[in-house]
């Protein structure tokens, strides 16, 4: 809007006065929507200055009751005759409270904004096609806004972002303050807690499939899947009978469980690789495996659970070194999801744990605990959902331990 000259002490005067500053903040609201300044505006339960002030603004009272009601066409007029602004009370409105820009022109604009604020995400997510509904819930879920409040804080964040994502994963693994050190300039960048590590450990499981199973453990193992070590001590795997290092052959010598370290498994990674290598999700597999068959016991590795980062790195190296897996888990939902996770990580096929294999073991246990949960897929023997499903009963290892064992002396 066009600001016309105004006499500017004279206007404060008139209408500047605080007792009038709701029927200026009610012209103001009125232009902002595109509306004209004409026909009443009311205020309720108002206070003795504000009558009296809207009283020597029209030189009359401007009625009784319970509210205060004063027409704007009135106010217009006066400053009109006055000379005080000679274009009326939306140009006066203007001079005092300054620029007014049209809500639906705002709204646009900050629509506008916002889409150029996510083109970092589009940008990388059409790099890595595998980002893209990663990159679409972000746009869409609301995160971005709460995290970011404005569209130019959100450019800067998902800028930064999508430069770490770009990076990832690294080879060989590296300790995430140095790598933010280098990448971002500050070695607290990725710290726990920050908008930037919320939003970037969202597009690292997006990018690696690792599960957010919440907790300091699970954001190191999702740091740890792309190379970023916040703890190479505390992710851990067991291993029965491999060899390829001295720590390891004074193991299996002995026969007996080794826990090895994502530390030593970076640092000194096993010389040797067995053809074949089993794995097992329990602990009491390994256990049991080490009680009967101690140094003959075929080469096994436990992931206790989710995938840690030093399993993954393992069997990752095995892999590379020619071993060919074989895996067991629990026939429940976790389990299934437990194996998936290790399935998109290294190839594997079942150890006894196909839909054949749970119909076996329903019928040869007594009735086994209920099965609960949400279902979940399992991409190397699709029907075994369904015979879960259909017979409602989880089989822990444990409850077909002697089957496992018979395959591993």
């Amino acid at each position: 809007m066009e600001v016309t000259p105004v006499d500017d002490v004279r206007l404060r005067r008139f209408l500047g006065a605080p007792g009038l500053s709701w029927l200026v903040d009610r012209a103001r609201r009125r232009l902002e929507r595109g509306r004209p300044l004409t026909g009443p505006v009311s205020l309720s339960a108002p206070t003795a200055d504000q009558r009296m002030s809207a009283e020597r603004l029209l030189g009359r009272a401007p009625g009784g009751g319970r509210s205060l009601s004063v027409r704007l066409e009135a106010v217009d007029d006066l400053l009109r005759r006055s000379g005080i602004s000679p274009a009326g009370l939306a140009v006066a409105v203007v001079a005092l409270t300054g620029p007014v820009t049209l809500l639906g022109e705002a709204r646009a604009e900050e629509q506008r904004a916002w889409a150029q604020a996510y083109a970092p995400l589009g940008a990388l997510a059409h790099e890595v096609p595998a980002l893209r509904p990663w990159a679409e819930r972000l746009r869409n879920d609301g995160l971005v806004r709460r995290l970011a409040g404005t569209p130019t804080a959100a450019a800067d964040l998902l800028g930064q972002v999508a430069t770490v994502v770009r990076a990832l994963p690294v080879e060989p693994a590296v300790s995430l303050p140095a790598f933010a050190s280098r990448l971002l300039g500050s070695a607290h960048a990725l710290d726990d807690g920050t908008p930037l590590c919320t939003l970037t450990l969202s597009g690292v499981r997006a990018l690696t499939g690792v599960p957010d199973t919440g907790g300091a453990q699970g954001r190191r193992e999702a740091w740890a899947s792309a190379g970023l070590l916040r703890d190479e001590l505390s992710s851990t795997v067991l291993a029965l009978n491999l060899r390829g290092t001295p720590a390891l052959d004074w193991m299996a010598d002995a026969g007996e469980p080794a826990v090895l370290t994502l530390r030593q498994l970076i640092r000194h990674p096993p010389r040797s690789a067995p053809p074949t290598v089993r794995i097992c999700e329990n602990p009491a597999v390994l256990a049991a495996a080490a009680d009967r068959y101690g140094t003959q016991c075929a080469p096994l590795v436990c992931l206790q659970g989710q995938p840690s980062a030093a399993a993954l790195a393992l069997l990752s190296h095995l892999h590379t070194h020619g071993s060919r897996f074989r895996y067991h888990g629990d026939f429940d939902w976790g389990g299934l999801r437990i194996a998936a996770a290790l399935l998109r990580r290294v190839p594997w096929t079942p150890w006894r744990y196909t839909v054949a294999d749970y119909r076996a073991a329903v019928c040869s246990l007594p009735s086994g605990p209920p099965l609960t949960g949400v279902r979940a897929e399992a991409t190397w023997d699709p029907d075994l959902p369904d015979a879960l499903q259909e017979a409602g009963v989880r089989v822990e290892e444990e409850a077909v331990l002697g089957d496992l064992l018979s395959d591993l002396g």
